[in-house]
């Protein structure tokens, strides 16, 4: 029986929805939206998190009217169901991955929702105990004179234990890469060649992608651009490099140009339950090591993300740092890796009634 075989069936009534958003600065100088879908039903309330980055499409949401999900179903049949739904109905998104996030968000509140009328878990219902969670910190290091490691040296003074993911450019020099590589706390470092058209757009560059390499020997390194001046440095590299912003399923890890050892899981990016679990089995059957994503989540999207760490690959660099860590001021009093206590008394991902 496969892991989404052990959801599938599960009954799921749902006799109203809403939405609402959400809204927070952070550290990488942007103002992050978020909307949190909630489906009701049988007395409970289930909750997915929209992760989509371009407020303009929380912003048409809004003026969208209500969806109609009522009706009773099994999950599986509920998935099915999304399939004809338009969930952009006042416009496209803005890109493409808009389309799997906020499906996602409102799989995710179904399966909440399923489980919670079961008075069951995720772990539960899929015969997995929930672990601690090791988790990095994922900061930018810009600056208005230019990067720097004083975000990276705030947090060790506060939290002297802390690792990290950050995101290498172009203007990273020699003593900024030294700088960071004495501290010994970088695990991640996300050269971000898949983006295009988004402020944190990184060009293949060989010369960064050599220091980057070279002073951090054993980091793992994700979502490098493979061109014709970077692949024979990545091919002497394969067993330490990831994949982000390409993974949606099984095909696009089949797809990838060397065969991963890394996968970095963002379940937004999968959108349905189904790809998901279908992807961490693959990739628990042939040893690629895992660790979750995070997409600075302001709801029940941060310990939904959480508990599947906890669950799949509580061991990994998780990006999952509790929310404080995104604040533009380092934390007071945040919690510190190895998080525990992330199971939920029942559902999936937990958070105060709004």
């Amino acid at each position: 029986m496969t892991l989404y075989d052990r959801l599938a069936d599960l009954p799921l009534i749902v006799s109203d929805t809403s939405r609402s958003r959400r809204e927070r600065a952070t550290s990488s100088g942007f103002t992050r939206a978020t909307t949190v879908f909630a489906l009701l039903g049988d007395g409970e309330t289930g909750r997915g998190e929209d992760v989509t980055y371009d407020a303009e499409d929380h912003d048409a949401l809004a003026d969208a009217p209500p969806f109609d999900f009522t009706g009773e179903y099994t999950l599986s049949e509920f998935s099915a169901m999304l399939d004809d739904v338009d969930l952009f109905p006042t416009k496209p998104p803005e890109r493409e991955t808009g389309d799997h996030y906020r499906r996602w968000a409102v799989e995710s509140a179904a399966l909440d929702l399923a489980l919670k009328q079961a008075g069951t878990t995720l772990g539960e219902a899929l015969d997995r105990e929930y672990d601690p969670v090791r988790f990095v910190v994922s900061t930018r290091l810009d600056g208005e004179a230019g990067p720097s490691s004083r975000r990276v040296d705030e947090l060790l003074a506060a939290y002297p234990d802390s690792e990290f993911k950050l995101d290498p450019t172009s203007d990273w020099g020699d003593e900024l890469v030294s700088d960071l590589a004495e501290t010994d706390a970088v695990r991640i470092l996300d050269l971000k060649g898949y983006y295009s058209g988004t402020t944190v757009d990184q060009d293949a560059d060989p010369d960064l992608y050599e220091r980057v390499f070279s002073g951090f020997p054993d980091a793992v390194v994700e979502d490098p651009a493979v061109t014709g001046e970077t692949e024979a440095m990545l091919g002497r590299e394969t067993g330490r490099l990831s994949w982000d912003a390409p993974i949606t399923g099984v095909e696009s890890v089949e797809s990838l140009p060397f065969e991963p050892r890394w996968l970095n899981v963002k379940p937004s990016r999968f959108g349905t339950l189904e790809s998901l679990l279908e992807t961490i089995e693959y990739a628990e059957e042939r040893d690629i090591s895992l660790y979750g994503g995070g997409q600075f989540e302001l709801d029940v999207g941060r310990p939904q993300i959480q508990q599947l760490a906890s669950l799949f690959y509580p061991d990994g660099p998780n990006d999952v740092a509790p929310g404080e860590y995104n604040d533009p001021e380092v934390p007071a009093a945040a919690p510190t890796s190895p998080l525990d206590g992330v199971e939920p008394a029942r559902g999936f991902g937990t958070v105060e009634e709004p």
